[in-house]
């Protein structure tokens, strides 16, 4: 079948498989989401066996070590898979509920209700995990989702795809409502992007190449954040070990995600006793400094940054460093460069800390926390579709309540107006 017509067709099946979605009970769509995960579980040989496939793929393909990580469905990812799609079952169904209800002069009662977007496409490269995340919270929050994966990640896509749709069948509900694209041709993705007839969403979740082109081209409103620029600024009179912890866990507990810190900023106050400290764990841990020259001064090995590493998001084992004057410069840097992810503080000083928060102007902004908290598992949401720096509908880590919106509602006792 032409690839375009494959999508109208999907798009078509979405669109009817959201209605009924929509109007299911919070029990059902829950049931559809535990059922999968038992499916999942029953299924973990055909899933190693299928990523298996992608990884070979890949590697012989050239697939970069960061890209790898991510595609590889190790058996404590599924494990988390599981744990998922079980904690977003437990989270309470935003669908219906009725807030800041008023009653007005005429007599009538004004509120608002939480329905679902729709239909969400979402685009991904690379994480297979992401199938179950956003299917999960697309399902819960009451919505039908196209998925299209990266073409590394195919066979396995697919492979859970069968256990998503095993869930939707024995809850009773139509297999279109979470579909996988089966196919790896780009004219796929430039079809979905320009369905709004079908689809009301687009999540892209990517490269920032992905991301840019998916934001020039879609006809279908996007909600999306283009790279992870992410801060960490050791204050004044920090604690010091705190100080250390934070830094070197931000960078190096994985370096492929977008919560993951690119700059270091150190008061000039702390750098002298910090940086040495830190060399050596960043030395440990095999990443490379780039520094400003006032951290030369204290670290000459150090490789000497340049205006670009200041915007650069490495998702690699390399680090820029600049020591600052203080929190006013520590604040500008940081919305001068800043990709609006996520920034972080460590401090002693509320007053500093309260003031970071209000003038760091990002999706997520931070005290005393390692960047890599960013994350919608971490944040309570069970799982994430991806992370918003837009400022309207949703920003930061996109849940349940990002994947709706809001109507107004009136209850009247026969009330006309005069």
């Amino acid at each position: 079948m032409d690839v375009n017509q494959y999508m109208v067709e999907l798009g078509q099946a979405a669109r009817a498989a959201s209605r009924q979605v929509a109007a299911s009970a919070t029990a059902v769509r829950n049931g559809a989401l535990l059922a999968a995960r038992d499916a999942l579980d029953g299924a973990r040989a055909k899933l190693a066996e299928a990523n298996a496939a992608d990884m070979a793929r890949g590697a012989d393909n050239g697939l970069a070590a960061p890209l790898l990580d991510r595609l590889e469905l190790t058996p404590a990812r599924i494990d988390a898979m599981l744990e998922g799609l079980g904690q977003v079952a437990a989270l309470p169904d935003p669908v219906g509920a009725i807030s800041d209800l008023n009653t007005m002069p005429s007599g009538i009662q004004v509120g608002r209700m939480r329905v679902p977007l729709g239909v969400i496409g979402i685009i991904y490269e690379s994480r297979p995990n992401v199938t179950v995340e956003a299917a999960s919270l697309c399902l819960k929050s009451g919505n039908a989702t196209i998925l299209r994966g990266g073409s590394e990640a195919l066979a396995s896509n697919c492979a859970i795809a069968e256990c998503l749709a095993q869930g939707l069948r024995q809850a009773g509900l139509p297999e279109a409502a979470l579909q996988v694209v089966a196919t790896a041709d780009r004219a796929a993705v430039g079809q979905l992007i320009t369905m709004p007839e079908y689809v009301d969403v687009i999540v892209p979740r990517g490269g920032k190449g992905l991301i840019e082109r998916i934001s020039a081209e879609s006809r279908v409103p996007v909600i999306k954040h283009l790279d992870g620029v992410c801060h960490v600024y050791v204050d004044d009179g920090a604690d010091e070990d705190m100080a250390v912890a934070i830094a070197v866990n931000a960078k190096t507990q994985r370096y492929g995600t977008c919560n993951t810190m690119e700059t270091l900023l150190l008061a000039d106050s702390v750098a002298a006793s910090l940086l040495p400290r830190l060399a050596q764990a960043y030395a440990a841990a095999g990443v490379e400094l780039r520094g400003c020259e006032r951290t030369r001064a204290i670290l000459p090995q150090v490789t000497a940054a340049t205006e670009q590493d200041w915007r650069e998001e490495y998702l690699a084992p390399i680090l820029a460093v600049r020591v600052v004057d203080g929190l006013d410069t520590a604040i500008a840097h940081i919305n001068t460069y800043s990709s609006l992810h996520t920034d972080s503080i460590v401090t002693r000083d509320h007053q500093r800390a309260m003031r970071f928060l209000r003038e760091v102007d990002s999706s997520s902004v931070m005290v005393n926390a390692s960047t890599r908290f960013a994350d919608g598992f971490e944040y309570g949401l069970g799982a994430e579709i991806g992370i918003s720096t837009d400022k309207l509908h949703a920003r930061g880590p996109v849940g349940l309540e990002g994947l709706t919106s809001q109507k107004y509602v009136v209850f009247g006792e026969g009330q006309v107006r005069t």
